[in-house]
């Protein structure tokens, strides 16, 4: 029967699944984003519409086809396009223009932002859009993004701010950034929340060994602003030192953008070989069991919007080496070391103390049970508050 559709209290969401559907089309690991993305589905995904858009091209789904989506995107795998195609395919040929007006619009993952049609397509259905912002990133540090993402991500802040009825943003940082950006272009800015990601669902921390090599580890997609670069070259100096006492360094993250060197020393320098290991496919309970063995992890970034790594560092008790950034500090506290990014004398010194017992790193482990990690049901109660009173 034809998936017929009014708006009613039961779906007061209409949730933008564009990135999720092309993330898993292209069979491609999920990001922090990603997983962001996916938390918002599982909440809201029983009270919502499913909105699917490619350029100027939007198609809304009714509650049963917006079902099958969500269960879909749940599943991936093998066999994930044909079982798209064909879902999207009925969606279209028993299509009923549903009653949008009203209806939150949640854009989770920035996807479509840019698109130049957004904004009026928008106003006319009488939507009230809501936004959740990750980061100005292409925007204040264009140099580590790819050629031409400092005009699109300028377009989508300048959309959002157009037509948003609220704005989330997952750090204060990343809220303050988007408020200087709006008083640049001259935009008003919307409502806006302050609410921190979630970690993923924990498991248990698995017992190591004492006496295992030691070893760090540095979890993200390699890409410029990460700065790879300055571990592979202190690795190097390391190995040439140290030989095969020297740690090692696990690279958690799938290969990006802007880190053409990074990939030519991980690919040829024979000092890393057998004391940097890259791994772009792995799966969540490996990571988080490298994290319960590594000495630290290491966020050596010249700037983020949030940093789920550390949380889950620090929520299973293992020490972090960072950059001092306003975000690392929002919401770690003092607990990490903090380092410039830029110091890589420093960042060798923390290194070889961390890989033994020294008085800095027992400081953290002292600390870190009276660490509060965010989670999701404290996020979702705050983003159901602030919606509420919209």
């Amino acid at each position: 029967m034809p998936d017929r559709h009014t708006s009613s209290p039961e779906r007061p969401f209409l949730f933008d699944a564009s990135r999720l559907v092309w993330r898993v089309w292209t069979g491609r690991l999920p990001t922090g984003i990603d997983r962001v993305c996916l938390a918002y589905m599982e909440h809201y995904g029983p009270r919502a519409l499913a909105l699917v858009q490619r350029g100027e091209l939007r198609l809304v789904l009714g509650p049963q086809h917006s079902d099958e989506l969500f269960a879909l995107l749940r599943r991936g795998g093998k066999g994930f396009r044909l079982r798209l195609l064909a879902l999207l395919a009925r969606a279209i040929i028993q299509r009923h223009r549903p009653r949008l007006a009203g209806m939150v619009y949640l854009n989770i993952g920035h996807t479509g932002l840019d698109a130049l049609g957004l904004p009026g397509w928008v106003k006319r259905r009488k939507l009230r859009p809501v936004f959740l912002i990750h980061d100005l990133i292409p925007i204040t540090h264009p140099e580590f993004c790819r050629a031409g993402e400092r005009a699109r991500h300028r377009a989508r802040m300048r959309h959002a701010l157009d037509c948003a009825e609220g704005i989330i943003a997952n750090s204060a940082a990343t809220l303050k950034a988007m408020e200087s950006f709006a008083q640049t272009e001259r935009y008003a800015m919307p409502g806006s929340l302050v609410a921190w990601l979630g970690a993923d669902e924990q498991v248990a921390p698995i017992e190591r060994d004492p006496g295992e090599h030691p070893y760090f580890v540095i979890i993200g997609t390699i890409e410029a602003r990460k700065n790879h670069l300055l571990l592979l070259h202190l690795w190097e100096r390391l190995v040439e030192q140290l030989g095969a006492a020297a740690p090692r360094l696990m690279l958690v993250g799938q290969r990006g953008w802007e880190a053409d060197e990074v990939f030519a020393l991980l690919d040829r320098s024979p000092r890393l070989k057998d004391h940097v290991l890259e791994l772009g496919r792995c799966s969540d309970a490996r990571m988080l069991a490298l994290l319960d063995g590594a000495r630290a992890l290491l966020m050596p970034s010249f700037i983020e919007g949030f940093g789920i790594p550390v949380i889950e560092a620090l929520q299973r008790g293992t020490p972090v080496i960072a950059s001092d950034l306003p975000v690392f500090r929002e919401i770690a506290g003092n607990i990490p070391l903090y380092l410039d990014p830029l110091d890589g004398q420093h960042w060798e010194t923390a290194i070889r103390d961390f890989s033994g017992d020294c008085p800095e790193r027992a400081r953290q482990l002292a600390a870190m049970p009276g660490f509060l990690a965010p989670d999701w049901a404290a996020h979702f109660a705050r983003v159901d508050h602030w919606l509420g009173a919209f």
